[in-house]
């Protein structure tokens, strides 16, 4: 077996290898794919895509030689489980990896090879830039590698914009070929439509607008375009070892002239920040206290206030002492039942008869790809948030009266949870009488506040590791996931960590 090197800068093609004549390479390809009508046709579909230009190619190679590149990949070569929090795949070194091996450990990759250089080819530049006017590609540098997605893996919001890419690109194997790939496997390849939020400044729906499922030798291609080309790839919700199924790829990028190649031109200082740039420069804007001094105890009138909503045992003066000498300790502190026993009670049967009927029951959805519009609306009127490359959950529309204020005063006596979240982030937690309780506790005194009902959906929300630009934080996390007799949070298995994370030193 021989193994690939990591991704690393492609060497230029050495000279002896240049041809002059193209029936080789057009062999590679489906037949007429390079012809000019073709061109013509995957050109108007291009230019008339949504949310932005893309081509998919329903058969791209001569069907005998992408089977037999399945073949060497499956035989030949080594897969590394990769997962960070934007993504969980099976991937390869960089196929551009193949120009360092030996005469014969290339004699492993025949077909493969003959497939990574029809691609990067220049008939098959030129054919990409008819379609697409995206100017000069790069004849040197080459970036791809095999994708495995088994069941599990994913691929979050992201608009793919890293050094020099210019076209991105996929070519689907999906495993079994001789078995169509379901709709209902996962995998499907989502684009997302963009919305204005500030001057010269995009960012994605919660939802896709189109939504792609892979099929056996299909290309799709499109424009790297910074806060534009956003997209994302489904869960995968199938792929044992017993049943054999994978999605099965490979991906990668034309890029741009790099220096010394015809048409180079540097970098644009002036263009729009990637979605990798932006979750580095992430700010919470917080609403601030109406007053700006807090004490450092509270006052009885605090514990009458706070006694309607918390465990009683909370705002007794002895647990406070406890509670703050153990985080002068640790820093964190960590409270089971921590609303009162009935309203705890109240919320957690509502949100519990909520997953049911949403289809999340005991926290499992079986082997099924959750729509967008699973969790929305119903009581409480639920709507996505995002912007999905940094972040996508649900939250309550937060209902007001003529006055602008919020409606809570009822929800102590309400079975909604609703309406009882409503009175958590309305009522309790902006509350002067819960900031002191959390300055008696911390020693630190909140200058502002930014407080939100999140429920994340199996399958579809997360939010993205980011720091905040500036000042500190003092996180506060009421959990209020309903608990069952069969669930496995406490397993890890059903995700939904909190996680914080300390920066590397340089």
């Amino acid at each position: 077996m021989a193994p690939l090197r990591s991704r690393s800068q492609s060497p230029a093609y050495p000279s002896k290898k240049a041809k002059t004549d193209t029936q080789p390479v057009l062999d590679c390809f489906a037949l007429g794919l390079l012809s000019d009508d073709s061109v013509r046709s995957l050109r108007n579909e291009y230019n008339t895509s949504e949310p932005y230009k893309y081509c998919k190619i329903d058969q791209l190679f001569d069907h005998t030689l992408l089977k037999n590149v399945k073949d060497e990949i499956l035989k030949e070569i080594r897969f590394t489980e990769k997962e960070t929090d934007i993504y969980k795949v099976h991937q390869t070194g960089d196929l551009a990896s193949l120009s360092y091996l030996t005469p014969e450990q290339l004699k492993l990759f025949p077909s493969l090879t003959q497939l990574r250089d029809a691609l990067y080819s220049v008939q098959f530049r030129q054919f990409i830039r008819d379609i697409t006017g995206c100017g000069p590609l790069s004849g040197s540098k080459q970036d791809m590698s095999v994708n495995s997605y088994k069941k599990g893996c994913h691929l979050l919001n992201h608009d793919d914009v890293i050094g020099t890419r210019r076209v991105s690109y996929i070519l689907y194997l999906p495993l079994p070929e001789t078995k169509p790939w379901l709709p209902e496997y996962g995998g499907a390849l989502e684009l997302y439509p963009v919305t204005p939020v500030g001057p010269g400044e995009l960012e994605p729906l919660p939802s896709p607008s189109k939504v792609i499922p892979p099929s056996w030798n299909q290309f799709i291609l499109f424009e790297v375009q910074p806060g534009h080309s956003f997209h994302s790839v489904e869960e995968v919700v199938v792929g044992t070892d017993e049943d054999g199924r994978q999605r099965l790829s490979i991906s990668g990028w034309f890029h741009k002239p790099q220096e010394g190649e015809e048409g180079y031109l540097p970098e644009d200082p002036n263009r729009q920040m990637s979605s990798l740039e932006q979750l580095s420069i992430a700010t919470t804007n917080l609403k601030p206290y109406h007053n700006s001094s807090a004490a450092t105890s509270i006052s009885a009138s605090d514990v009458s206030f706070l006694e309607q909503f918390l465990n009683p045992i909370y705002v007794q003066a002895k647990t406070i002492e406890k509670l703050a000498a153990r985080f002068a300790d640790e820093s964190s502190i960590e409270l089971h039942s921590f609303l009162s026993e009935q309203l705890g009670k109240t919320l957690e049967d509502g949100l519990r008869i909520r997953d049911t009927t949403d289809g999340y029951i005991n926290g499992a959805r079986g082997q099924t790809v959750p729509k967008h519009t699973s969790g929305l609306g119903g009581e409480g009127d639920w709507v996505a948030k995002g912007p999905p490359h940094k972040q996508r959950y649900t939250t309550p529309f937060q209902q007001t009266d003529h006055k602008g204020m919020s409606i809570s005063s009822s929800a102590m006596d309400s079975d909604s949870p609703t309406a009882i979240l409503n009175a958590l982030t309305n009522d309790l937690l902006p509350s002067a009488a819960f900031r002191n309780w959390l300055a008696a506790i911390s020693s630190l005194v909140p200058s502002g506040h930014y407080i939100e009902a999140r429920r994340f959906r199996p399958g579809l929300d997360y939010t993205l590791a980011r720091s905040e630009e500036k000042g500190a934080r003092l996180d506060v996390v009421l959990g209020l996931t309903p608990r069952t007799d069969k669930d496995k949070w406490d397993e890890g298995q059903w995700g939904g960590w909190q996680v914080s994370l300390a920066f590397a030193k340089s």
